[in-house]
């Protein structure tokens, strides 16, 4: 193993049949499952037999109790096997695992291995230009990623300590663990594999709030890179079951801990910058950045617009089109007059130069519910004849869990006549409306979940009502990540 983790405890508990597939799995191997073009940009790889294992248990750290305490405790339970098969897979496999966290699900790698980081790539179909962030347990993995005793196998001189840049100390000491991610500078004898950090000078950490997450971690005894466990460019996964949607056949195991809490990604920030700067907004917001020492006067560096392809991304999620559906998303501006945007609606499926048989309505504050256009208060009861309600409340129950309020309600669904005349199939249009609710963490929690459901439904168009950007930090989030799904974005 490069680098000074490998002088790390390394656990012993290993199942024969994971220890035989890390290596029939392996790349060199020439048995091998997975064989590599050098004509494609991503590896190909045979499909896999993608499990679900449930960690709903370990959601919750026991008062008083350290995650080392925690997991001596949990060692010879049910769940307990489980993390130790995911933390063997992530030590001895190139096969990332798919985890929970707070903020969304993400897809986990030895953040030391290039093999292992090339895998994320490969699952993810994702841009090798786009930099990972590095999750990790403590604040002794992060100082141990910055001052390495040695790589591959050399000693390195421990005269020059690197340390934390003092101005992360105050937003470490509030926001950590949590979805905070901060810049440090890769040092010049890295331990992390050259394709975390894409060739960029820094590196993106964070220390998850999420138990599991940590518990994960420290069980590997690797810092993970982990992005979004979803394919590229889709929308980001809250709930095990997206996971696998989009990975199944990609991935070994994916590890269900139950709805995320927050909903979007951690908000990155650029401490090495004067003035230190937002690269990405999440779950931690500018105002309460700004109430910490040092962070006054953060700004806001990211756009909510893509860059341009030949600009470098500093951070994840600044660079390619993101959280996207395959439906072309409409956005329309919290001050969009309500009748008007029922009436563009309207046009759009009345429109004979336009091949839209379904359409879904995204709600959150301000619209009525499906914008007025419900032509009876019966028609949430039509069983519709191309897409029958057993099939949406199939599908809805699949996604749903009880409790959380993480994943969408189920669409109602009605029919929109194109004419006067007699209801039929040629001239009528169906439509699928989902609230998110009104506070601003229900629609933050909802919003991912509410556009895959409808991408799963198959609809044409996306119709979404914004937010405003001043109701508050996450909604700024809320709303970069729709400006970013987004083809179409109107104020009317």
């Amino acid at each position: 193993m490069p680098g000074s983790f490998s002088s790390w405890p390394h656990l012993t508990l290993r199942a024969p049949s994971v220890l035989l597939s890390s290596i029939l799995n392996s790349r060199e191997h020439p048995f091998g499952r997975r064989y590599w073009s050098a004509k494609c940009p991503f590896a190909t790889m045979a499909a896999r037999a993608t499990r679900i294992l449930s960690v709903h248990r370990l959601n919750r750290l026991p008062e008083n109790q350290s995650i080392a305490e925690w997991w001596a405790a949990e060692r010879g339970t049910v769940e307990a096997a489980v993390v130790a098969e995911a933390a063997d897979i992530i030590r001895t496999s190139d096969i990332p695992v798919g985890f929970p966290t707070e903020t969304v699900y993400g897809l986990g790698a030895d953040a030391t291995r290039s093999s292992a980081v090339r895998g994320i790539y490969t699952a993810k179909q994702r841009p090798s230009d786009n930099p990972l962030i590095v999750h990790v347990d403590s604040i002794e993995m992060v100082q141990r990623l910055l001052n390495p005793r040695q790589v591959n196998g050399v000693e390195l001189s421990t005269a020059e300590m690197n340390v934390i840049p003092p101005i992360y100390q105050p937003i470490i000491s509030r926001f950590w663990p949590g979805p905070l991610t901060i810049l440090l500078p890769n040092p010049s004898h890295s331990l992390l594999a050259k394709e975390v950090t894409s060739n960029l000078a820094t590196f993106g950490v964070r220390m998850p709030a999420s138990p599991f997450a940590r518990l994960l971690i420290h069980v590997a005894d690797r810092p993970l890179a982990a992005p979004s466990a979803n394919t590229s460019t889709k929308p980001s996964p809250t709930t095990a079951q997206h996971v696998y949607h989009d990975l199944k056949g990609r991935i070994d195991l994916v590890l269900d801990g139950g709805p995320c809490g927050v909903g979007v990604e951690s908000t990155v920030v650029d401490g090495l910058s004067d003035p230190p700067a937002i690269l990405r907004p999440g779950g931690i917001g500018i105002e309460e950045l700004r109430t910490c020492p040092g962070w006054e006067n953060v700004k806001i560096g990211y756009h909510d617009s893509s860059l341009q392809l030949k600009e470098a991304p500093r951070a994840p999620g600044m660079k390619y089109r993101h959280y996207s559906p395959k439906a072309k998303v409409v956005l329309f501006d919290a001050d969009s007059n309500v009748v008007s945007v029922a009436k563009r609606v309207l046009e759009d499926l009345k429109n004979p130069d336009v091949s839209v048989e379904r359409v879904g309505i995204i709600r959150t504050r301000g619209w009525a519910p499906g914008l007025g256009l419900l032509p009876s208060a019966n028609a949430m009861e039509q069983n519709l004849p191309s897409l029958p309600k057993e099939e949406v409340n199939t599908h809805i129950a699949n996604n749903s869990h009880d409790g959380s309020g993480a994943v969408c309600s189920s669409p109602f669904i009605f029919e929109v006549p194109l004419s006067n005349g007699e209801p039929c199939a040629k001239n009528t249009r169906q439509v699928y409306d989902i609230s998110l609710g009104k506070s601003t963490e229900s629609i933050a929690r909802r919003l991912f979940s509410a556009l895959r459901t409808l991408d799963e439904l198959n609809v044409h168009i996306i119709y979404v009502e914004g937010i405003s950007d001043a109701d508050g930090d996450l909604a700024a989030a809320i709303m970069n990540r729709l400006r970013k799904a987004a083809e179409v974005e109107m104020k009317i």
